[in-house]
């Protein structure tokens, strides 16, 4: 029972700081701050992908199932209580997406946590501009092996959604469990699977395919790591959000 230990251990793992975090209402609010503006940094960072084909879908489905600032306590609820039956159902490679996700939301709540903390103490805490203060949170947190690690896990569940779509069956099986899994109370995480086999299907049809989608995440994410941790604020705030460096809402 590997995985299925593996996945209910991540997914406690974000559920004991998301306790933490609403025990402590300051730290809470610092939270929904840097998930929303990461959010918002993603959709600034593709929005030229989210203009039209061949990517469209695909960067919808990264904004609002991996990047979004919305909560998924209920889709990780789901996720924990099957965990066993995951592990004796899903065919491996299936399984090993299920594996990375729950890893991915756990590295990423650490790292949204421990900037949390760093916003609300650092001495950048009340600084105006918000693109600057995320900034000096990221860099006072630090910890680049793990935001490559981070970068590495969405692109090994892209990948993984890849190949899913070219294994014989399974999108008849995802149908056919579609109405067990509502009636069972899965529907959060029925649909994710569903939602992420069709749009990575539909973007296997075209050239260059997924493969084409995940090097530009890739390319753009792995030089902003590098800005993050190296360039001065000018340079970043444009490389963000273009030359005014607003995230405001």
């Amino acid at each position: 029972m590997e995985a299925a230990v593996t996945i209910r251990a991540a997914v406690a793992q974000v559920a004991r700081l998301q306790q933490d975090a609403s025990a402590h209402p300051p730290l809470g609010a610092a939270l929904s701050w840097i998930k929303y503006f990461q959010s918002k940094r993603f959709a600034a960072t593709y929005a030229d992908l989210s203009a039209g084909d061949p990517y469209r879908a695909a960067t919808r489905f990264f904004l609002e199932e991996l990047y979004s600032d919305a909560s998924y306590a209920e889709r990780d609820r789901q996720f924990s209580r099957v965990a066993g039956a995951l592990q004796r159902l899903l065919p491996q490679p299936a399984l090993s997406t299920a594996v990375a996700l729950a890893q991915l939301h756990a590295l990423s709540e650490q790292l949204d946590h421990a900037m949390g903390h760093a916003l609300l103490l650092g001495p950048n805490a009340k600084e105006s501009d918000e693109t600057s203060r995320y900034i000096h949170a990221w860099r006072s947190v630090g910890r680049r092996t793990d935001r490559e690690a981070q970068l590495q896990a969405v692109l090994k569940i892209g990948a993984d959604l890849d190949r899913l779509t070219r294994a014989s069956g399974l999108r008849l099986t995802l149908k056919m469990m579609r109405g067990p899994a509502y009636a069972a109370g899965l529907a959060a995480l029925q649909r994710f699977l569903e939602l992420g086999f069709d749009t990575f299907a539909s973007m296997g049809k075209r050239k260059p395919g997924a493969g084409g989608f995940l090097a530009i995440v890739q390319e753009r994410e792995s030089r902003l790591i590098d800005l993050m941790f190296e360039a001065d604020l000018t340079t970043l705030q444009a490389a963000i959000f273009g030359a005014s460096g607003s995230a405001s809402r």
